[in-house]
Parts: C-alpha cells; structure tokens; sequence
C-alpha cells in the first residue's frame, strides 16, 4: 500500500522511537515526583521544554505538554477566555477550523457567548476585510488555523495577529499542521496562543503541545492540577515528549530542502492528472499562501468516498473530504467554508504528501486516477445508452 494520507498521521520516526523506548526504559521517574529519579525525569522534561521552545522562538515558560492537538485546541481557547483583554462575550473563527475548535464553540454557544464564522474565499483563504468588518465591541478572541488539513492554505496570521492587537483581541491559531512543515517562528511571538502535535511530523501519537503567551494570566480549567504548572491534569508523559522533540528537531532541520521537493511532487500529481483537467477542481492559494504537501481536489461527477475506496483497492491510500458521523456522510468544514454544493462537496478528495513519498509513486496514483475516471465515465455513457 502506497501512503498518501500524511496529513492525517505520519509513522513514527526510527530514531524517535528508539529515544521512547530508552526514557520508557531509564527515565521512569514521574518527573513531579520529589527523589532522584523523579528529578532526572523532571530534568529531561524541561531540557525538551526549552528546545522545543527554541525551535519554535517562543518563550519556554509558556510552553505546555497536552495530549495533542485536540486537547490543546480545546484548553488553549478556554485558557485565553479566562483572562480575556477586554469584558465582552464575541469570538470571531473560521468555517473551516478542525472539529476541535468547533466542539468546544459549541459548548461555549451553549454557555452565552456569540460566535461569528467565517468562509473561506476562493483561493481557501480568510478575508481580512469582512474579518474586520466582523469585530465588535465585545469581540474578546480570534480562533484561525494556520494552515488549513483539507486543502493546505496558509492563513495571513501575521497581519490577522496585527488586526487583534490593535483591537484588544486574543488570537489563538491552531498550528498542527504547520509547526514541523512551514516556519512558523515568524508568527508564534504574535499570537495570544497555538497547538501541536506529535503524529504530525513522525512522533508518536498521544503527545502534543500548546504555547500561550506568559503575559497571560489564565485560570486551569481543571482545578487543582500540579503537572505542567497546573495546565492540565495528569502524569506528564516524559518518553513520548522526548520523542517529540527528537522528530520535531529532524522535520525542522530539513524545511528547505523538503519544501523543495515537495514543490515538485505536487507538480507532478497535478501534471499527471492533465488528461482529465476538465473534471479536476484544485483549491489552493498562490505559492507563498500553500503548503504543497496537501492537495485538496474533486473530480466532478465521482463521489470522493468510492474515489478513495478504487484507489485503495489499487494501493493507494488518500482520504475524501467526508467524516461519518452518526452513521451519515458530512462533508468536510472546508466544503462548506469554500461554499460548495452538497454534491460538490461529496466529490472532494485529499492527497498529503510525506518523507517516504517518491516521484514515482505520485506519477503512479495520478495516472490511476486518470484511469479510474475514465472507465467510471465510459461505464456511465454505457448505462445512458
């Protein structure tokens, strides 16, 4: 099998690994505990604090371990509206934020506060007009992605991180899948906070992390927690941290090279997919607002969940752009953020390139693709006739 879903999760790196399975072995020490070997845990958590912190040009006091980024969504918004800027109870998010973000809107809708979404233009990016005409008085926090899981644009957080400080708005941005891909030490100074996660850029699963500015004097969300400065509740999980930093040091070492080769890669499948161009509907940005490992795509008339079922009967794995839910197809928050139709938005697929990814093999699903398409569409002129 062939793997094109490196968006969604990444094999654990080898070396990675190996560093699991040796501080599983020699640092068991809960690192909150008072002994010697509590204090050697302890020691390595921090060493891995502060060079996760330096990869990212952040402050390492404001650096917290979490679960992952559906945790860290989840307690960096309740952290940021603990100690709002200013009283009010508006909070401005993308239509096409990870269902993380979305749950916990919901919850806070629920408790009072007024949510304003926002779509997506037709490059997949926010537009900064209607984001500002969009601010109230009472506006408190911003909730965009860096970089989008489904179709790869990269969000203007620079100037949106301008725009919510002149106005006394916390801005939290979910940076899952950016941090390890895109530099993002240019835009982590500027937000009031954003989320990781290992699996993400080949560390284990389980394990991720959340930055919220030191300024900010938050309360927990679950009182009475002593791990990571009473951030979260639980025994920090020192092994799979150290993981984390040993492939979050290797993924950032190679950005420009892999950026590079990934350029090419993403040609390649586009490339290969001439034949059927008049069918294929790519969404993305101009170069400097795209990521290039994702590729978000429908080819009209073909459901993406029986595109993804042919490729992988042919080895490929790719995803679509639909999650069941209480046994229906909902389409991808991305869909509906771009404004597609209902049948628009059942046809979307996704591509994600990774490290073990080759030319060869993207020629490959592209061209099984061309082929699916057409034996689809000479069967249906069959059953026309």
């Amino acid at each position: 099998m062939k793997y094109f879903d490196f968006a969604a999760t990444t094999p654990l790196d080898p070396e990675a690994a190996e560093v699991y399975v040796q501080v599983a072995t020699e640092y068991y020490g809960n690192s909150s505990s008072l002994h010697d070997i509590g204090g050697q845990s302890a020691a390595l958590l921090e060493n891995c604090r502060e060079e996760l912190a330096k990869l990212a040009g952040i402050d390492k006091q404001g650096l917290f371990f979490t679960s992952g980024g559906t945790e860290g969504n989840f307690l960096a918004v309740e952290a940021l509206l603990s100690s709002p800027k200013k009283e009010g109870n508006h909070i401005i998010a993308g239509m096409a934020e990870h269902s993380s973000i979305h749950g916990v809107l919901n919850r806070l809708k629920g408790a009072g506060y007024e949510i304003t979404l926002l779509p997506l233009n037709s490059n997949g990016l926010v537009d900064l007009e209607l984001l500002v005409e969009s601010i109230k008085p009472g506006t408190i926090m911003i909730a965009l992605q860096h970089v989008n899981s489904e179709i790869g644009t990269i969000q203007p957080i620079e100037e949106i991180a301008t725009i919510c400080r002149l106005n006394g708005i916390h801005l939290h941005s979910d940076c899952v899948q950016s941090f390890g891909k895109i530099n993002v030490n240019t835009i982590a100074p500027l937000v009031s906070s954003f989320s990781f996660s290992g699996h993400k850029i080949y560390g284990p699963k389980g394990i991720g992390g959340v930055y919220v500015d030191p300024h900010i004097n938050w309360e927990p969300f679950f009182p009475g927690g002593s791990h990571e400065n009473g951030f979260r509740p639980g025994t920090s999980n020192v092994p799979a941290i150290a993981a984390m930093t040993v492939a979050a040091q290797k993924i950032t070492a190679n950005l420009q090279e892999d950026h590079h080769r990934y350029r090419l890669l993403r040609k390649a499948l586009i490339d290969s997919l001439e034949p059927i161009k008049e069918k294929v509907t790519i969404y993305q940005a101009d170069d400097m607002s795209q990521v290039a490992t994702i590729i978000g795509l429908r080819i009209s008339g073909i459901e993406g969940q029986w595109m993804m079922l042919e490729c992988n009967r042919l080895g490929f794995a790719i995803s679509t752009g639909s999650a069941c839910q209480i046994g229906m197809q909902s389409p991808a928050k991305v869909t509906q953020a771009l404004g597609l139709t209902t049948t628009e938005a059942k046809e979307f697929i996704r591509v994600s390139f990774g490290r073990s990814t080759c030319f060869e093999d993207v020629v490959e699903l592209g061209e099984s693709i061309v082929t699916i398409v057409n034996k689809f569409s000479a069967s249906a002129v069959i059953e026309n006739n």
